[in-house]
């Protein structure tokens, strides 16, 4: 599988967050800080972590998913997985 573009990324993202915690896709951009502009709690960051795992095919440790404190952190963290991982 190739490494996901940052849009299919970005549209994965959104996609999960819309369906755990009600936030339309649309608001879901690279610039969004998870708990401070989109409201999200650690517990439903886990819950979007197990699924981006699930989606993307990547790995992301507990103690990683503390790091990830936007939506690009996330994109740039599954690109760089699946870049890294995948031949």
């Amino acid at each position: 599988m190739p490494a996901a573009t940052e849009q299919e990324i970005l549209a994965g993202l959104g996609e999960i967050v819309e369906e755990i915690v009600g936030i339309p896709a649309g608001e879901v951009t690279p610039d969004k800080n998870f708990i401070d502009d989109l409201d999200i709690d650690s517990l439903s960051m886990v819950e979007i972590a197990v699924a981006a795992q699930d989606r993307f095919g990547v790995e992301i440790p507990d103690d990683e998913l503390r790091n990830l404190k936007t939506v690009k952190d996330v994109i740039d963290y599954v690109q760089g997985l699946t870049g890294a991982t995948k031949a």
